[in-house]
């Protein structure tokens, strides 16, 4: 896994837990369920990308 994968997948994490936090606040069901879905995004494609590195050596 690349430095810019890892850094990619932590910002676009960080992104979700934001607008999850922000649609909580603001009691916007639909904003808050973006950010889970981009927050589970990243987690997929960290996981992807341990596996390929796996497959690598």
């Amino acid at each position: 896994m690349g430095l810019d994968d890892k850094i990619s997948n932590a910002a676009e994490k960080a992104a979700g837990k934001v607008k999850e936090t922000t649609g909580r606040a603001s009691d916007d069901e639909r904003l808050e369920a973006e950010g889970k879905a981009d927050q589970s995004k990243a987690d997929l494609k960290g996981a992807g990308e341990k596996i390929k590195d796996a497959f690598k050596k």
